[in-house]
């Protein structure tokens, strides 16, 4: 399985357990880099995490200057500027002859995208944010690895020729293209890059429904399709916590290279699936089914049972990346209730069709059926 699960490492990079970590508060107020408000140019900026980072800005009194094609900026605040580009194209006019305090790049998979934006905005910001991902990574079998570790490398013909379209036809390039994205905003802005590289992210907004699964399975009720024995570890950060941390890293003028997933000790599938039942009175009843079984079953971790990877060989060690450097630049976290009730309250609000297919999980039908092979086996199965 070890090949399968590599892949699937790749594709989901594109990632007491309730209230066993506090949620340090840091509220709106004035900023702390000398008490001067930042002019903020977000990147994107109407994504996942991009309305966060947005309305926290904007609370601790920034000023925030959006660029993207203008598609989904319904639902920014008012007092958010909006210049209109398309880097896929190269169309970066709007960005030109201007001056921000900080560049804040969140949708870049592709290096030409971080090379024109450098040609446009080198000399002109004083720091410049990429958003990358623990996907950079070439080896996921040590638990504990940090920053230092090797990155994907790029194999093909000529990495300025990627584009989004060639990496998600193939996802086996996502690490090394965010890996030579990397390179590109360090070469083009020496000195005051910061590299974020999150894990899963969730919470609300999730578009990809890959932790949202876990409360709506759990707030059903019933007998829960469960993986291995609970004893995997897991980790994944709130959208919320990873905005509201980036904006502090600009506010404190940080720099370098951070993994950002969590929560800020170890936490176990068995410890989030009970954490996330507590949420909720449904009695939901946990069937842990043994992960041969589900290899046999082709139930894919990650896809079909979201946030979980087993712990075993290449993967062992990819649910327990060192978070340290960014705990010590001030990364918290929201508690696994918090973050699991607002994911589903968030959830209800979508429209029908919608909630009615999710972008990952079981089926209601293929999780019996798992169930039904699984006791079938138990019952024949001598001891």
């Amino acid at each position: 399985m070890s090949i399968s699960r590599r892949n699937l490492i790749k594709l989901g990079a594109l990632a007491g357990a309730m209230g066993l970590t506090a949620s340090r508060a840091f509220s709106a107020g004035p900023p702390t880099q000398g008490g001067k408000p930042l002019r903020i140019l977000i990147l994107g900026g109407t994504g996942f995490i991009g309305p966060h980072q947005v309305r926290h800005a904007l609370a601790r009194g920034h000023q925030v200057t959006v660029f993207n094609r203008g598609q989904r900026e319904a639902d920014l605040p008012a007092a958010v500027e909006h210049l209109r580009g398309d880097r896929s194209t190269g169309a970066l006019d709007a960005l030109k002859g201007r001056e921000w305090d900080v560049c804040i790049d969140n949708p870049t998979s592709t290096p030409y995208w971080v090379r024109d934006a450098g040609k446009v905005l080198k000399g002109k910001v004083g720091q410049y944010v990429f958003v990358s991902t623990i996907s950079v990574y070439a080896d996921n079998s040590k638990p504990g690895a940090d920053e230092s570790a090797a990155l994907e490398k790029y194999a093909g013909k000529d990495v300025m020729k990627e584009t989004r379209e060639s990496m998600l036809a193939d996802m086996r390039l996502y690490g090394p293209l965010k890996a030579a994205c990397e390179r590109e905003a360090v070469q083009w802005f020496p000195d005051i890059t910061t590299i974020v590289r999150p894990g899963l992210i969730v919470g609300p907004g999730d578009p990809t429904d890959r932790f949202s699964y876990w409360p709506l399975r759990l707030a059903r009720g019933g007998e829960v399709l469960a993986p291995g024995d609970g004893s995997d570890p897991v980790q994944f950060i709130d959208a919320r916590d990873l905005a509201e941390w980036m904006i502090r890293l600009v506010e404190t003028r940080r720099f370098g290279t951070f993994n950002a997933t969590g929560p800020d000790y170890s936490m176990s599938t068995a410890a989030m699936l009970y954490g996330i039942r507590a949420t909720n009175t449904a009695g939901a009843h946990l069937n842990w089914v043994p992960t041969r079984f589900l290899e046999e079953q082709k139930i894919a971790p990650w896809s079909d049972l979201p946030v979980w990877i087993p712990a075993q060989g290449d993967s062992a060690g990819f649910a327990s990346r060192s978070i340290a450097r960014a705990l010590e630049a001030g990364l918290s976290f929201r508690s696994l209730a918090t973050t699991a009730g607002d994911t589903l309250a968030w959830f209800r609000t979508l429209p029908a069709e919608r909630q009615a297919k999710l972008g990952a999980g079981l089926s209601a039908q293929r999780e019996a059926e798992v169930l039904a092979a699984w006791k079938s086996k138990a019952a024949a199965t001598p001891g």
